[in-house]
């Protein structure tokens, strides 16, 4: 390959990231103002300032692969491949939501995409991720399960049962831990006696790396390394990503325990702005790209809305299915 092939290549793949991180925050902006137009009720968790995340450990990942989210999971379903307009519906309460509206913003769901959740209980993901690699494993297959979750999850048991069966077992799973310093309104020094989450990790006897969230180039670089070696044989692997929301926790959250400097400051590390510098730094990036990935993110925005208005209500005589027991 020549060093002219080399740079199309890493540009495109460049734009690539950017494109995708672009998609998840002009969706999520929409879907705040959507919220306060009614449009969108119940709980809604937006994954603005996070995006580096996402992006960067879905690039590692095969489509076979297994994913599992927590409720600020909106930006893990559009680029697990789960479409907008499905995503769109299933806030709008629509049937024609990936959870047929029955879900709602927390609880996305897509079995083509091995789209695992949306969980609204803190943790409740972890131990859906054991059970899926361990039956992966059981199968032979080589996949790998990803599992999101936030630093407040560490507080729950079960993430130690999680790790411990997921270590002891050999099982292929990547803890990903998206750690925004407050899990829902508490200081992580004040909930956890140790707050360095890699020593956690490393207790149970898996390797644990701490990554820089905000730079979308570090974060794949971190997950492609671990996924590598899991699929290998190598058993879980556990990833800190120290990274921030940029909205409250959600949208009926008074935002109290942390000072606007603290959020204008983080801002400055917003990791769309950044990667756009450095892209441009390294002639990468032009404006004509740029206008041309907003374009992209704006109609496919667009296209979701127009989607979920013109959806369905469930008929009445529908709401007992699904339904165990009387």
């Amino acid at each position: 390959m020549t060093t002219a092939e080399k740079t199309l290549n890493a540009q495109e793949h460049a734009l690539h990231l950017l494109q995708q991180m672009l998609r998840i925050r002009r969706f999520e902006e929409k879907c705040a103002e959507l919220y306060q137009a009614t449009k969108i009720r119940g709980f809604l968790h937006l994954y603005i300032g996070e995006e580096a995340v996402a992006t960067g450990v879905m690039e590692a990942l095969q489509p076979d692969d297994a994913v599992v989210a927590t409720y600020r999971e909106h930006g893990h379903a559009l680029l697990r491949g789960v479409s907008a307009e499905a995503i769109m519906a299933e806030m709008y309460g629509k049937q024609e939501g990936c959870s047929r509206g029955r879900g709602g913003s927390m609880h996305l769901f897509d079995k083509a995409s091995r789209f695992y959740g949306g969980n609204a209980i803190v943790g409740g993901g972890l131990p859906l991720a054991v059970g899926l690699a361990l039956a992966d494993k059981l199968r032979g297959l080589k996949r790998v399960t990803a599992c999101f979750f936030g630093e407040g999850a560490v507080a729950e048991g079960e993430f130690h049962e999680s790790m411990n069966l997921a270590a002891l077992w050999n099982l292929p799973v990547l803890f990903c831990c998206e750690n925004t310093l407050y899990a829902m309104g508490t200081a992580l020094a004040r909930s956890e006696s140790e707050t360095n989450l890699t020593i956690k990790a490393a207790s149970y006897e898996m390797p644990a790396w701490s990554v820089d969230g905000m730079d979308v180039l570090a974060v794949e670089e971190a997950a492609a390394r671990a996924v590598a070696a899991i699929r290998a044989g190598g058993g879980p692997y556990f990833l800190e990503f120290r990274t921030y929301r940029f909205r409250a926790h959600s949208m009926f959250d008074p935002e109290l325990y942390r000072s606007k400097e603290e959020v204008a400051s983080w801002k400055e590390r917003d990791p769309i702005e950044l990667f756009s510098e450095n892209l441009r730094g390294r002639g990468l990036l032009s404006d004509e790209d740029l206008v041309r990935l907003e374009q992209f993110a704006a109609e496919e925005v667009a296209r979701a809305v127009d989607f979920a208005e013109a959806g369905s209500l469930e008929p009445l005589e529908e709401l007992s299915r699904f339904v165990y027991s009387d």
